[in-house]
């Protein structure tokens, strides 16, 4: 008995190449349409040209003239009242606002180092410095990675805003302990 190929071997009666899709005829309605906007446009053209005022076409051509400057009259004399706001003297009272101390950011807290330090280099990413500090508490060891100081909570504010633009959101700020 003779081997087939069936691998190779096409398939007989069936053409595999697909046939390019016939385009649409063009509606003749659609024809019609065009020549009848195309005409009209056409018509209207002709009828401007042939019915205009010739006189009115040359006084639009023409530049416009300088009117006349009308008369500036003078600035009335201020009240008195004026010159006696401007003269006067205002007093503010002062007061000095009580800086909180330094502050700083927390933006994790692992158990694995590793993870912590995963965590530093996104931050540093940002172009910001981040440390970690390996606490111990009843419940184990625990890595925090922490920014700071920082002098105003504004700048904290700032850094952790960057920080939420590539999706950490999970930093809390608080006075430098």
């Amino acid at each position: 008995m003779a081997q087939h190929d069936f691998i190779n071997k096409k398939p007989k009666g069936r053409n595999t190449k697909k046939a390019a899709p016939s385009p649409k005829p063009v509606s003749k309605l659609l024809i019609l349409l065009a020549l009848l906007l195309v005409g009209g446009f056409a018509y209207g053209l002709w009828y401007i040209t042939q019915n205009a005022d010739l006189k009115k076409v040359e006084e639009a051509a023409k530049p416009i003239a300088k009117k006349e400057q009308p008369v500036v009259k003078p600035k009335p004399k201020d009240p008195d009242f004026i010159q006696e706001i401007k003269d006067a003297e205002i007093k503010v009272e002062i007061k000095e606002i009580k800086k909180r101390g330094p502050y700083q950011m927390q933006c994790g807290s692992f158990r694995k180092h590793e993870d912590a330090e995963s965590m530093k280099a996104q931050i540093a990413f940002v172009g910001l410095v981040a440390e970690i500090r390996r606490t111990e508490g009843s419940n184990g060891v625990w890595f925090r990675v922490r920014l700071g100081p920082y002098e105003s909570k504004r700048q904290a504010e700032s850094d952790k805003n960057k920080l939420k633009r590539i999706n950490i959101v999970s930093c809390g700020i608080w006075g430098w302990t």
